[in-house]
């Protein structure tokens, strides 16, 4: 458990160092998500140096490696910054490709027969063990160094040792809304309760507004919106989840999650599309921009380029999950999770540590950062160039923000969790039937890896 106690303490370290944003946007986007790949292509502009760009690796040698990551909503402003590395380092070719739905599993198969990718992804927290024996200890690289303070140590390993990732984004759940159609509807502020929730998806429907657009053909979506349930629901999340993995507690015993989180989920299936697990990342996004939906779920700051991209004049608000009858619950959940690594095998390891140290360190490389459309990891002097992160920064300010939750537990448990979602949505799982696949999962997935 020391690192779910690490986890704990990045969340609030990200928190207090104001990383409230979650994951930028490039793609159509998430933690996001549909299936995207991309690979660097020589640039016919003359190499030039950039400021922070290292010359420590191959020279004039040709160089190829892979960069396997989740995040698709990133695809995008990744292959912008992978062609302004080319012009820096012509010699050097970056394969780069990007999923999100079956990313643990294509991850685990990729190292069961040998091929670990030069730079992958993983969480933070739990997974830093997981991967530790793949990963190369970037402590005291450039890298590292630019990190804020707050998040520098986040991807130690158990014992306190080494820098085993780093993180190039923030993360943030909460519901996008689309104002308009809230104005349209009457609706002055946004749901803080359930029993708010429930009145306003009334009003949208009686104005001929479909409330939700749900996205729940991806597994991630009841993953990011459902964990303010389960760590507003206890006291402690990360005894809940040890109790969990060890099979000394239930979801039975805690009222929040057995009940007001089904009930979520039961109101946002009354409320959105005909067929939910046909929704994907992309059909929500375009009804959620387009103002056939009022709100989208699993999202964060990294998706509202996509969302301006289908309607420039989408007039977006942000809020927290509504989890109960207490509005105070009702916060926008902050912290980091997804982080990359790099290959310790590599056989361009030089080559990859220049690359993501010219990546934190160079002029190009901190605007990237900075204007990705989250809350970067690296100081960007309070200018963000998102509205929803602006408007996440004032909400928890004055509200707090909630725990980011995911990393107490792998992605492999997360897609299993989703998975049991989605057969409760379509009604081959009953209520009871799938807190006892969520609780068997977390046993079986989970308690086998302490």
């Amino acid at each position: 458990m020391k690192k779910k106690i690490l986890a704990t303490m990045l969340c609030v370290a990200m928190t207090a160092g104001c990383l409230a944003g979650c994951g930028g946007s490039s793609n159509a986007g998430s933690e996001s998500k549909s299936d995207t790949t991309g690979t660097t292509t020589a640039a016919t502009e003359s190499a030039k140096a950039d400021d922070g760009a290292a010359s420590s690796g191959s020279g004039d040698e040709e160089v190829e490696f892979y960069m396997f990551i989740s995040s698709p909503e990133y695809a995008d402003s990744i292959n912008e910054l992978l062609t302004e590395y080319k012009k820096v380092k012509p010699n050097v070719t970056i394969n780069y490709e990007t999923t999100q739905n079956d990313y643990p599993t294509m991850l685990k198969a990729k190292l069961n027969s040998g091929e670990c990718p030069d730079i992958f992804s993983s969480t933070a927290g739990k997974e830093i063990e997981t991967y530790k024996e793949y990963s190369y200890d970037l402590s005291g690289q450039p890298v590292q160094e630019a990190l804020l303070p707050a998040i520098q140590t986040s991807m130690q390993d158990a014992d306190g040792n080494g820098c085993y990732g780093f993180h190039y984004v923030g993360d943030q759940y909460g519901i996008i809304y689309n104002q308009d159609c809230l104005d349209a509807a009457g609706i002055i502020e946004l749901p803080k309760t359930l029993d708010e929730l429930e009145e306003d998806c009334a009003k949208l429907q009686a104005a001929g507004i479909q409330p939700f657009a749900c996205g729940w053909a991806e597994w991630w979506v009841f993953k990011q919106s459902l964990i303010p349930f389960l760590t507003e629901g206890v006291d402690n999340y990360a005894s809940f989840v040890s109790d969990m993995e060890s099979g000394a507690d239930s979801i039975d015993n805690h009222e929040m999650i057995k009940d007001n989180m089904f009930r979520f989920v039961d109101i946002v299936k009354a409320n959105c599309e005909s067929k939910p697990l046909e929704s994907d990342l992309a059909s929500m996004q375009a009804a959620l921009a387009t103002g056939k939906a009022a709100m989208g779920l699993g999202m964060g700051p990294w998706a509202e380029s996509s969302l301006l991209a289908i309607n420039p004049d989408m007039n977006i608000n942000y809020g927290g999950y509504p989890v109960s009858d207490d509005p105070s619950k009702c916060q926008i959940a902050a912290g980091a999770s997804q982080a990359l690594r790099v290959n310790k095998d590599s056989e361009h390891l030089q080559d990859v540590l220049d690359f993501i140290n010219w990546w934190f360190t160079s002029d190009y490389g901190k605007s990237w950062l900075a204007n990705l459309g989250s809350v970067p990891s690296i100081d960007t002097n309070g200018v963000y160039s998102s509205k929803m992160v602006e408007i996440a920064m004032e909400d928890t300010s004055k509200n707090g923000a909630g725990n980011i939750g995911t990393t107490y537990s792998t992605d492999a448990f997360w897609q299993a969790f989703g998975e049991s979602f989605q057969s409760y949505v379509e009604g081959s799982l009953s209520k009871e039937d799938t807190i006892a696949k969520i609780e068997k999962d977390w046993q079986e997935i989970e308690g086998s890896q302490e």
